[in-house]
């Protein structure tokens, strides 16, 4: 596949979560207190520095940074997501939210920011381009962050996702024949990837697992937020979900236990010269 055409594929991909925006901000999951306590403490995050959020998506990350007394600029492609977010955080006058995407925003000129961070959103991003974006949007010693709400599997969890796997293949949506199934603190670690692009140094990774229950219809609705499913033809779905309410349906509980885990990884950025201030873009579409 050429990378015009990954580009395209990742960005169509990004663009169904717009269509879940109303269910989004119900049905995914709170990260961890913690996580949001090591992040500022690792950035050195002092009250009102100020901050810029890569996919923001619904204010899921950036309410709990807001209360933490931060200034705070996200950035959401989606115009949906990012019209929820305004009214997620319509009660914090410091928090500016942008329907745009990182990848090509040139904002006004502004002063250069202490941390860019994405929750859930950094894989989304031009790997070609994003550390460097990142880097030029930060003041010297300023910091990146990211991390993933992501799958993962402990001994003795729920078997109900691998029984579920004989439905995704007979609706041809299996997992590949390479996919893991990580346990907690088993998720990737990109440390080397970050020391190699030369801009940052001094990487923390931290690791992070929680448990949530589910019923069938709060998981339907979760599995309704994911880009793989949002793509799904509609006979798929109706299969996939129908499998799922039957077989809660047969628990005593009717409940199901799904493990979340989060790799935060937190890097400084180098002092390769200048911090950049951008000149303002004519397409920039603010909703705040």
């Amino acid at each position: 596949m050429s990378s015009g055409s990954g580009r395209e594929e990742r960005e169509s991909l990004r663009r169904t979560f717009d269509t879940a925006a109303d269910r989004y901000h119900d049905a995914r999951p709170d990260y961890p207190p913690d996580l949001f306590d090591e992040l500022v403490r690792l950035a050195r995050l002092e009250p009102g520095a100020r901050l810029l959020e890569i996919g923001a998506g619904t204010g899921k990350a950036t309410v709990p940074m807001a209360r933490r007394g931060f200034q705070i600029v996200c950035l959401e492609l989606g115009t949906s997501l990012a019209e929820v977010a305004v009214r997620n955080l319509s009660g914090f006058p410091d928090v500016e939210v942008i329907a745009a995407s990182f990848d090509d925003w040139e904002p006004r000129n502004r002063p250069p920011f202490d941390l860019v961070f994405a929750a859930t959103a950094w894989h989304w991003l031009d790997p070609k381009t994003r550390y460097a974006r990142a880097w030029e949007a930060l003041r010297p010693g300023g910091r990146v962050a990211f991390w993933s709400a992501s799958h993962v599997f402990p001994d003795g969890g729920d078997p109900f996702f691998h029984d579920i796997q004989a439905v995704y293949e007979e609706i041809g949506e299996g997992v590949p024949p390479d996919a893991t199934w990580p346990r907690p603190g088993e998720l990737p670690d990109q440390r080397d990837e970050i020391e190699a692009t030369g801009l940052f140094t001094d990487v923390q990774v931290r690791h992070y697992d929680w448990e949530v229950r589910y019923d069938a219809e709060s998981y339907v609705a979760l599995l309704r937020t994911f880009s793989g499913h949002l793509a799904m033809a509609e006979w798929k779905e109706r299969r996939l979900y129908d499998a799922v309410r039957t077989r809660l349906a047969a628990r005593e509980d009717g409940v199901l236990r799904r493990h979340w885990g989060a790799a935060l990884h937190v890097a400084t950025r180098t002092d390769l010269g200048e911090p950049v201030t951008f000149a303002e873009s004519p397409s920039r579409r603010s909703m705040a």
